[in-house]
């Protein structure tokens, strides 16, 4: 990845264009693999490389994803990558227009559809992975008593504690500590709401 910062998404064409769900599971399998095709994509969700080469290319034309260094020998591959260290989007960033609210209300929903289709097929293959990570994975529910300064704290708290779980995972990796690491996706989800 070309930037090692999380790349802010503050325009309603950017969200637009990753809010498609082909696109965005394109970016999430980029962004995990680090580098890939439009082959190895196509193969991964079961489309027409055409397809998805139009794709990377609207992601490219908005910044998130690049091409990559090639890793075969094959000069006709054309390798892609995600541009940075993943994305984030604030709310704060679309509430000025309603039609900038009601995209950023659909891409939040998309996201999550994607999100529990990821967690529903995880319940579906549990007991493919064995006990040790059934026992490690785990859903909760909190139920808290916030103020508003005291819930943005507790985000800043487990970004930063994530981010540091992430870099020392990834650096243990490259140090050529890869036996049993796999991808963990880590959804977490704090905001208000009334009985």
């Amino acid at each position: 990845m070309a930037d090692d910062d999380e790349r802010r998404i503050a325009d309603v064409g950017t969200l637009k264009a990753l809010a498609h769900p082909l696109r965005m599971k394109l970016y999430r399998l980029l962004f995990v693999a680090e580098a890939a095709t439009a082959s190895q994509l196509a193969e991964q969700v079961d489309e027409v490389v055409s397809l998805v080469s139009y794709h990377l290319r609207k992601l490219a034309a908005h910044g998130l994803v690049e091409e990559a260094e090639p890793r075969s020998a094959d000069a006709r591959e054309r390798w892609w990558q995600a541009s940075s260290q993943g994305v984030s989007i604030s709310g704060e960033d679309f509430r000025d227009a309603p039609e900038k609210a009601a995209a950023h209300l659909a891409a939040s929903r998309l996201f999550l559809d994607q999100r529990a289709e990821m967690y529903r097929r995880y319940l579906d293959e549990r007991a493919y992975w064995g006990p040790e990570w059934t026992e490690a994975a785990h859903d909760s529910e909190s139920l808290l008593r916030l103020t508003p300064g005291e819930l943005a704290a507790l985000k800043k708290d487990l970004h930063e504690l994530i981010k540091r779980y992430d870099d020392e995972g990834r650096a243990r990796e490259a140090a050529g500590d890869t036996e049993g690491r796999e991808h963990v996706a880590m959804h977490l989800y704090g905001f208000p709401f009334r009985v």
